[in-house]
């Protein structure tokens, strides 16, 4: 099933959903910031499928969230780096991690209380 494309609402929340509302697009966005740049560090970071991450890179490249620039280590590879569009995505992911952090805590049983598979 298709989702309804977004990118003609007159709702900047929908249009900004469109380019990057979908949670792959959101760790690819994560990722980046904390340093990953190449195809593969996404891939082994996110465990998502080879032509599913292109496609989300080239979405995120095509908007000018993502640019293409040459490895820097002089291979024959490129790298992913955010642009000045995307890194003024920074205060939004941010937003979301605390945001999680405090209404969506990571459950970890207490040393007291007894664990529910031995139950």
């Amino acid at each position: 099933m298709q989702r309804k494309s977004m990118k003609e609402s007159p709702c900047p929340i929908a249009r900004t959903l469109d380019l990057i509302g979908e949670w792959w697009s959101i760790l690819i966005l994560r990722d980046a910031f904390q340093g990953k740049k190449r195809f593969t560090e996404f891939q082994q970071s996110l465990g998502l499928a080879k032509n599913v991450l292109s496609a989300r890179l080239h979405k995120l490249v095509d908007n000018g969230i993502l640019e293409i620039i040459p490895a820097s280590d002089g291979s024959a590879y490129h790298e992913y780096v955010l642009t000045d569009k995307g890194r003024s995505l920074q205060p939004v992911l941010i937003a979301l991690n605390q945001w999680g952090a405090s209404y969506l805590p990571q459950r970890r049983p207490s040393k007291l209380e007894p664990d529910r598979k031995t139950r």
